[in-house]
């Protein structure tokens, strides 16, 4: 924002890695259509000691990402309708 470039080219800085870095955690949680859904499904794989076949597992994508779509519509939409309250 204005007030972060206002404070300074470091504080900038450091609160860019910090959103980063945030990101990179919840990349990393354990929901289908994120990296850590497949770091899941291969490790299901692993102590299986079989893969999972295709079809299922981009279906649980599928759905993963459907369902964190609809998560953030519905914060949008609460987001909106604060704004008019």
């Amino acid at each position: 924002t204005d007030q972060m470039v206002q404070s300074g080219f470091w504080t900038l800085i450091h609160w860019t890695a910090a959103l980063s870095v945030n990101l990179g955690v919840i990349n990393l949680l354990p929901l289908p259509a994120l990296d850590g859904g497949r770091l899941l499904f291969i490790g299901i794989e692993a102590i299986r000691g079989k893969p999972i076949s295709t079809e299922k597992e981009g279906l649980v994508h599928f759905i993963g990402f459907a369902l964190l779509m609809l998560l953030m519509i519905i914060v949008t939409w609460n987001d909106i309708q604060r704004l008019f309250m």
